[in-house]
């Protein structure tokens, strides 16, 4: 059942990413009908949780296949909102950049990268703090991830209309983004990892790279806030942030030996 609803999801983002690019095309305002495919395929990712959840008797967000589907969902949720609070042409760019990157998060966990075995998690990982840990990060990410792309439009954007909105944008999100993730990914993170290894911090690689991904978006916020950076490098260091938070997680996950290595 959890791979079926799994599999619908990514029909209906792929198909919610071929409608929007055909409206795009056509020069048209934005579609009123992928959004709500969108929302659809984040309530079906959840339920794939939730149906591999009631299995394990654990929240199923502890390996790289869960991480990725609950991400995912995020970033759709994400989309459909985003959607629901402005119909110019640049959230339409906006709004495909998020959808093309739930699909390619989906195709991961597709693939031989992400294995789908569904079972309990190690007694290490069985703690609440863990899963505060992960789904707060992953939800903060996902503003990073409307950071990215707003970021990505703005430096490709040729009208001065056109950048503006991208920044304003790409701001939002990320200083909305910014409280969650450090939340999640280093507060509830060193709680958890108090429990589960008695430190609150034992520069494993994952714990480093996250703490780098804090501080490049810190760095970005201070030169917005303090130094009233605008324009083209603060969109580069959006990018460079999020650059970051990929490498946190499949960076460390794939090339790195960590403690963090089961997701």
């Amino acid at each position: 059942m959890a791979q079926a609803f799994a599999t619908a999801a990514l029909a209906l983002i792929a198909a919610a990413a071929v409608v929007q690019i055909v409206f795009l095309i056509a020069g048209r305002p934005m579609d009123p009908a992928s959004g709500w495919g969108l929302l659809a395929a984040s309530v079906l990712l959840l339920a794939v949780t939730v149906s591999r959840s009631v299995i394990i008797g654990f929240p199923a967000v502890t390996n790289t296949y869960e991480s990725l589907v609950f991400f995912s969902a995020a970033v759709c949720a994400m989309t459909f909102v985003v959607r629901l609070a402005a119909r110019t042409q640049v959230m339409s760019f906006i709004s495909l950049g998020l959808t093309v990157f739930a699909l390619a998060l989906l195709m991961i966990s597709s693939s031989p990268l992400a294995p789908r075995d569904i079972q309990p998690p190690i007694p290490a990982l069985q703690s609440i703090w863990l899963v505060l840990h992960v789904t707060v990060s992953f939800i903060g990410e996902a503003f990073f991830a409307l950071g990215l792309v707003s970021a990505i439009i703005f430096l490709a954007s040729r009208t001065t209309e056109r950048r503006e909105a991208a920044d304003r944008i790409m701001y939002t999100s990320i200083a909305v983004g910014y409280p969650i993730f450090t939340v999640g990914a280093l507060i509830f993170g060193s709680v958890w990892a108090e429990v589960a290894w008695g430190k609150w911090w034992s520069w494993d690689p994952k714990e480093t790279w996250a703490l780098v991904t804090w501080l490049v978006y810190t760095a970005y916020l201070h030169t917005r806030l303090i130094r009233r950076l605008h324009g083209r490098a603060s969109a580069v260091l959006a990018i460079v942030g999020f650059a970051f938070t990929a490498f946190t997680f499949f960076g460390v996950n794939f090339l790195l030996s960590s403690l963090h290595g089961y997701g």
